[in-house]
């Protein structure tokens, strides 16, 4: 590889060159990058020491917290590090090793949503059953062949791209190593990464996203010709309102930038819609949880009661 390959290094344009506007993003990248992290952070403490909250459905919380905790990390700070150097550079190395875990942990992501919606579907659809269907044992083989199945989705695209040659510009129109800025700037043929990225990970992506929908399908169904009280109805749907918009917000910006991917994109929407599911989507979804979950919400009072306890004691 290092024989064919000319560039060593590449520079990250980042979003803007403005210095102004620069020193705005810092700081609102700055807080939002410290309230995805509090907000999981405090998902996975909540989680791991309350028995109540050893189900199922929390131990993928708990999962989707730790990806999303890893995933803001895979780009942010390097983002917020660009805010303030004036030319931010990136060796070759660390730019395939940047792509292969942002790959490996927004797909990751992408199938854990799909079994979260399986777990609302047999909780709901299939109650006497759930504790026997979802047992402990197949919810950690679910959760492992989860990532399981991103590193390697990952790792596909990332052997491939190291495959390119690049001979310049070495200019990255983005914030962070993407698989299509890169194959902008290749000198060979990207034929097969194109068809990858267009086949492969549209699959690993509308695969679980049509999967939840089939899944919500079945559970509407389920709840007006099954079960003839609206107060059931109205708790069932609360339970998976959290999900569901969870899994509108994180699959619609992925879908829209990787879908029928071309070498003509416009870079600059490819960045902002980069930002919404990378950055403000592991943001937002403790948010979602928390606040329309009244087991999470107990748990987090129980946790601060005894905290105040202890320190007062």
């Amino acid at each position: 590889m290092k024989n064919r390959t000319e560039v060593s290094e590449f520079i990250l344009l980042g979003l803007t060159n403005d210095l102004r506007s620069q020193r705005v993003l810092f700081t609102l990248f700055l807080l939002l990058y410290v309230a995805c992290l509090l907000g999981n952070g405090a998902i996975l403490a909540v989680t791991l020491p309350e028995p109540l909250l050893h189900t199922p459905m929390y131990f993928f919380l708990g999962n989707l917290s730790c990806l999303d905790i890893c995933y803001s990390t895979v780009t942010v700070p390097k983002m917020l590090s660009g805010f303030l150097i004036k030319q931010q550079s990136i060796s070759l190395i660390s730019c395939l090793t940047q792509l292969h875990f942002f790959h490996f942990l927004g797909s990751s992501e992408a199938v854990l949503l799909g079994i979260m919606a399986y777990d609302r579907y047999v909780a709901i659809c299939n109650p006497l059953h759930y504790t026997i269907i979802m047992s402990k044992r197949t919810c950690v083989m679910l959760a492992g062949a989860t990532w399981a199945a991103g590193f390697f989705h990952a790792l596909m695209h990332t052997v491939v791209t190291s495959q390119l040659c690049f001979c310049g510009p070495n200019l990255i129109t983005h914030f962070f190593c993407d698989i299509k800025p890169l194959l902008k700037l290749a000198c060979s043929s990207t034929d097969l990464n194109f068809i990858l990225l267009n086949l492969v990970s549209g699959c690993i992506a509308l695969s679980p996203f049509f999967f939840s929908l089939l899944s919500y399908f079945y559970i509407i169904s389920f709840l007006f010709f099954k079960v003839q009280s609206w107060r059931h109805r109205w708790k069932a749907f609360s339970t998976c309102a959290s999900h569901l918009t969870v899994v509108a917000i994180f699959y619609i910006p992925a879908l829209s930038n990787y879908m029928f991917a071309s070498a003509s994109g416009s870079s600059e929407k490819e960045m902002i819609i980069s930002v919404l599911y990378s950055v403000i989507t592991p943001v937002l979804n403790p948010l979602i949880y928390t606040l329309r979950n009244q087991e999470v919400k107990s748990a987090i009072r129980k946790i601060l009661n005894k905290t105040l306890l202890f320190e007062r004691a």
